[in-house]
């Protein structure tokens, strides 16, 4: 299948940018080269743009559609965790705009062996962002004891039915395996009064998103990297992340916040003794959400938020 992805927010992250011509953009989500490629056409010969994917359908497809940027562009198969060790090795310490897109894409979804729909019946157990990663989603669902389904399926899906789905799970897998996403499908609607589900999204969709976030380790990667990403930052560099659900965005509101407010002072001391320095400023008070117009020419786009940062040395 050929990788298609629309890229959500596109004018509103380029704007947000404020992209230098001569300047060092990386991507750690690059996925079909949608962001990457508004970017690249707003860079001269001397800027430099780094595409940081663990997919390899993304890094084909980036690939490809920057084929036109050779000279300046430079794509790096690796999770963006790794994004500071990988650009130092190459000798960049420094750059002036990072994005982040961290929604699942078209292609991802649509691709039915990647198993990362709920709408497909019959593909394998997979989610597998890295595809060279060994353990796979069928692991998590056929080993996880049910106390650690419960809390992922509570804490990542956000699921109220949490503990009845997780108790369904381990009940079905103890007369056979779960193999494909229609087994699991068929699990979570047993769990979930019909009566609720008449009144409801798709009744897997929770557990599918909270399964996934697990694998790949989606969350904790975040947490564990934004920090350093805003290090990375030139002065007035700037960090664009788009997100698409309320955890993600709860970690990059908060950790933002962390970076332009740093003390720790009780809130009764009259000055700060704890010799904190901001990193910067937090651009955006508010997300930024998509158009109405964005939203009807691509549904997937519902529920992404943009946020903004910048470094300020």
């Amino acid at each position: 299948m050929e990788f298609k992805h629309q890229s959500v927010l596109l004018a509103e992250t380029i704007e947000n940018l404020n992209i230098k011509p001569d300047g060092i953009y990386v991507d750690g989500t690059l996925g079909g080269g949608g962001h990457a490629y508004e970017v690249c056409k707003r860079l001269s010969e001397k800027g430099r743009f780094y595409g940081i994917d663990q997919d390899d359908a993304a890094i084909a497809a980036a690939g490809k559609k920057l084929e036109e940027f050779q000279d300046k562009v430079t794509i790096i198969r690796s999770n963006y965790s790794e994004m500071k060790k990988e650009l130092n090795r190459i000798g960049i310490y420094g750059v002036d705009g990072i994005v982040l897109d961290l929604g699942v894409s078209s292609y991802q979804l649509d691709t039915s062996d990647r198993g990362f729909t709920y709408r497909e019946e019959d593909a394998p157990l997979d989610m597998r962002m890295d595809r060279r990663q060994e353990m796979t989603a069928k692991e998590i669902v056929n080993e996880y004891s049910q106390a650690d389904l419960y809390r992922l399926i509570r804490d990542f899906g956000e699921d109220k039915f949490a503990q009845n789905i997780a108790k369904h799970i381990v009940k079905a897998r103890e007369l056979k395996p779960l193999e494909t996403t229609g087994d699991l499908i068929k699990v979570i609607r047993g769990a979930i009064p019909m009566r609720v589900q008449a009144g409801m999204g798709h009744p897997a969709k929770k557990t599918f998103q909270a399964i996934r976030i697990e694998l790949n380790r989606e969350l904790e990667v975040l947490q564990n990297t934004l920090d350093e990403m805003i290090d990375l930052l030139n002065d007035k560099g700037r960090i664009c992340i788009i997100t698409f659900h309320s955890l993600e965005d709860r970690i990059v509101k908060t950790i933002f916040r962390k970076n332009e407010n740093p003390c720790t002072c009780p809130s009764h001391f009259p000055v700060c003794v704890c010799n904190k320095k901001p990193k910067g400023k937090v651009i955006t008070r508010k997300p930024i959400i998509p158009s109405e117009e964005e939203i009807e020419r691509n549904k997937r786009s519902k529920s992404s938020k943009l946020r903004v940062f910048e470094r300020i040395n």
